[in-house]
């Protein structure tokens, strides 16, 4: 049975008691049993104990699923970095700030696909994205088909909305609407296998971008 030890003449009392038996004092339940005289600050307590727990757990599962999707991968080879580093530099260049900082000082780019990948399967793609553990995969496509790193800086922008959260609708929408802040734009690139490949994409994940002119199927964002 827990005891409360009275603070007024010293008694050990039994912790049903509210006032001491020898002297009539009240009692204090942090007093002797290691109680707390105020429910709500021990509660309050409990519960941030409660929250620490729950945030470590989840820091060491994701460290454990990044650890694995690095483990199961191989990383970029250096001939593909400069590549890599001068869409990023274009990003920067026109404005894209944000997506430049977090592609060039977060991601953990990687020239082969980890376990997640090769379960969901990305056939076609010129690179996949797995957040929140902010790996980019590129593949041979992203290094062989652009005609220049501007092409190359397009895909990397839309990697970019993926790794900032976004979905296939609203990664394919924000980089479509930007193009022309990228310098990447119809004139141009048209006849290009990547604008063919990302407009019909674009098309499918985000259609209400196609609904204007006659025909009501022209690009809404010219």
């Amino acid at each position: 049975m827990s005891s409360v030890k009275c603070l007024s003449c010293g008694l050990v009392n039994f912790g049903t008691q509210s006032e001491c038996r020898r002297c009539g004092a009240a009692l204090r339940l942090d007093c002797g049993d290691g109680g707390d005289a105020n429910p709500r600050g021990g509660l309050k307590k409990k519960i941030a104990k409660s929250a620490l727990r729950i945030f470590a757990l989840a820091g060491s599962l994701l460290f454990i699923g990044y650890a694995s999707l690095i483990a199961t991968s191989d990383p970029a080879r250096l001939e593909q970095k400069p590549f890599i580093d001068r869409a990023i530099e274009i990003l920067e260049t026109k404005g894209f700030a944000r997506e430049a900082f977090v592609l060039r000082h977060i991601v953990r780019f990687r020239a082969s696909d980890n376990w997640w990948n090769r379960k969901v399967g990305h056939e076609s793609a010129y690179a996949a994205t797995n957040f929140p553990f902010e790996v980019v995969t590129l593949y041979p496509p992203f290094f062989d088909q652009p005609v220049d790193d501007v092409e190359r800086a397009s895909i990397l922008l839309h990697e970019a909305c993926h790794l900032l959260g976004s979905g296939e609708h609203g990664a394919f929408e924000s980089a479509w609407r930007r193009k022309t802040q990228l310098g990447w734009t119809r004139d141009k690139y048209e006849g290009s296998l990547v604008w063919t490949n990302v407009r019909e994409a674009t098309m499918q994940y985000a259609p209400e971008l196609f609904q204007c002119g006659q025909d009501h199927r022209s690009d809404c964002v010219e």
